[in-house]
């Protein structure tokens, strides 16, 4: 097993006072932690930031990593459901919030202001939808992302002291940085994920290869997605495979096993949405303990469509004794379960319009903890798992499988040890977050450019804003 790495110092970035802006969709989520850890590294490794969210989600919980960040957070001002109003009614509804900065971006830089409107108002008619009336209507998901692109942009020229404009998920977010980045005249990138890449109506027509081609480079955490999008990218040189990373010394495996006489834990953590495939785990409950298996079945995730049917299969097999559902957790209880687990388990799947998962960071950090996974071979995950060795890997959707590779762990002392220490190495290896976030942070200084000197403050209302 190779020795870990040592902290590097915190290092400055040659390009000393341009900060990179943050945009992400909502901040912080308990469901994009591997977010708040990238930031917090970038911040160690000395880049300094800026982070704007697009609209505010208050957490029930929120990780201990996220009070460790530095950066300022700017939440956008809110808008209203898009559904229900043409585009006129909704407009006189929202405009008021974003009109100053609107108004001062067409003074500075009028030309470009134009421009962007005129691509926000082409895209809204050319992806026109009917509603449910029959009624066409323009898609008024663009207008609204120039409205906010027009907050980012006004803020950041504001300020002065941004250089570049980094989005997360390529499709809304990243149509807004994109919008802010030909207000602003400063450069841009993104981050590509999964759904967002894979379910054309994400990004209409041939949106996501005209925000590729006008960014300075697209990151992405896979091999798999990275092939996607060089294939669709004019310039395929400048899409970056950059893992998600995780914290070595934090996931690591405990010292001791725990001592209790309960049936060994089968722990699944994720978002109850059909993706996962949950639903193949109950079913591959139901034949475990049919086949006289001991084991109890921990399901830890934040609620989504597939909760009621995954309650009610629980029911319909009678296993409300073995499997419970449970709401979402910090990772310091997450790692407290992940001492505690025997086998980990995603059966993660394809959804019919496209959706997967890219890169389950819950893999990862159960690896790193030493718990041998059960998982499928699909996206990225063959990357993190090859399989009898990493872990076990089974078809996506198959049941049977499911529950043999689960027994095999379960009852398999030898196995059991084996895939949990390749595991551990695998991820020092491959995924340690010193090495992920530092390729990143050199993408950036490769195009950070020199924050532009804040000339007159941007105002901020529209009397203002107005000879």
């Amino acid at each position: 097993m190779p020795n870990p790495m040592p902290a590097p110092p915190t290092e400055q970035p040659s390009k000393a006072t341009a900060r990179v802006a943050y945009v992400m969709n909502a901040f912080p989520r308990l469901s994009e932690t591997f977010i708040a850890h990238e930031i917090h590294e970038l911040e160690r490794l000395g880049l300094p930031l800026r982070l704007y969210a697009v609209k505010r989600e208050p957490e029930p919980q929120v990780h201990p990593v996220v009070a460790r960040i530095r950066a300022p957070l700017q939440h956008l001002p809110a808008v209203t459901s898009l559904g229900g109003s043409a585009l006129l009614p909704w407009l006189w509804r929202n405009a008021g919030s974003f009109a100053g900065d609107h108004a001062a971006l067409l003074r500075r830089r009028p030309v470009a202001w134009l421009r962007t409107a005129g691509s926000a108002l082409a895209l809204a008619w050319r992806h026109r939808k009917a509603d449910a009336q029959g009624r066409t209507r323009l898609r008024k998901v663009f207008v609204k992302e120039f409205l906010q692109a027009g907050h980012i942009a006004a803020e950041v020229l504001r300020r002065g002291d941004v250089g570049h404009l980094h989005g997360h998920f390529c499709h809304g977010v990243a149509t807004i940085t994109w919008f802010a980045s030909r207000l602003s005249g400063l450069p841009y990138s993104f981050t590509a994920h999964a759904k967002d890449i894979y379910q054309p109506e994400l990004n209409p027509g041939r949106l996501l290869e005209r925000k590729m081609a006008g960014a300075r480079f697209v990151a992405t955490c896979t091999c798999a997605n990275a092939q996607v999008l060089r294939q669709r990218h004019v310039r395929p040189d400048e899409v970056h495979m950059v893992y998600h990373g995780l914290d070595t010394e934090v996931f690591r495996p405990p010292t001791r096993t725990p001592d209790d006489d309960r049936p060994p834990l089968l722990l699944a953590v994720g978002r109850l949405v059909g993706k996962k495939g949950f639903d193949h785990l109950v079913r591959a409950c139901a034949q475990l303990r049919d086949a006289g298996v001991a084991f109890r079945c921990l399901i830890v995730g934040e609620d989504g469509p597939a909760r009621a049917p995954l309650e009610a299969l629980i029911a319909e097999h009678g296993l409300q004794a073995q499997v419970e559902l449970h709401p979402p957790m910090t990772q310091d209880r997450l790692r407290a379960l992940y001492a505690e687990a025997r086998v980990f388990a995603l059966p993660c799947q394809v959804m019919a319009d496209g959706d997967r998962d890219g890169f389950p960071n819950v893999l990862a950090e159960a690896m790193a903890m030493g718990v041998p996974v059960v998982s499928t071979a699909i996206s990225g995950i063959p990357e993190m798992i090859d399989d009898g060795v990493h872990g076990l890997l089974v078809p996506e959707g198959d049941a049977r499988a499911l529950a043999t590779a689960v027994a095999r762990l379960l009852l398999d002392p030898a196995l059991h040890a084996r895939v949990a220490g390749a595991a551990r190495q695998r991820i020092e290896e491959r995924f340690d977050a010193r090495q992920t976030t530092r390729a990143l942070r050199d993408l950036f200084l490769a195009q950070l450019v020199p924050a532009p000197a804040p000339a007159q403050p941007l105002t901020r209302t529209l009397d203002e804003a107005l000879p």
